[in-house]
């Protein structure tokens, strides 16, 4: 089973109460601040992959910073995207919750308690191999 990367801020909601159900759920994650140490262009590249609605899933549309920068995405390359949203993660919609295979934006309950059941299955298919 591959550990959780939860990507957090701490003054977030959403953040807090995510990071409360994983702990309280005895969940393993690694947890990483989003403005100190946040995803790499390849981590977001791998996120993106993720996505079911792609960039519209992870930008922050509503934030001062996307406002402020005024651009519009659908004329960059994926490559200046990436760059841009790992030099700048208040575009990012937090937190960001991924195992490598799915993906969790904001905080869901309902996900999170899909992705604990579905590591569990995991787990228990791999006990029962052996």
């Amino acid at each position: 089973m591959k550990e959780l990367l939860f990507f957090s801020y701490p003054s977030c909601t959403s953040c807090r109460k995510t990071k409360k159900w994983l702990t309280s759920n005895q969940v393993t994650f690694q947890e990483r601040h989003i403005f100190r140490a946040g995803p790499t262009p390849d981590e977001l590249k791998k996120i993106l992959a993720l996505t079911t609605e792609g960039l519209d899933e992870i930008l922050a549309t509503r934030s001062e910073t996307f406002k402020r920068l005024n651009i519009n995405m659908d004329e960059m390359s994926l490559s200046n995207v990436l760059q841009l949203l790992a030099s700048e993660p208040k575009l990012l919609r937090r937190p960001i919750i991924t195992d490598g295979e799915k993906l969790i934006i904001g905080h869901n309950a309902d996900a999170l308690k899909n992705l604990l059941h579905s590591k569990q299955d995991t787990r228990m298919n791999l006990c029962l191999s052996y």
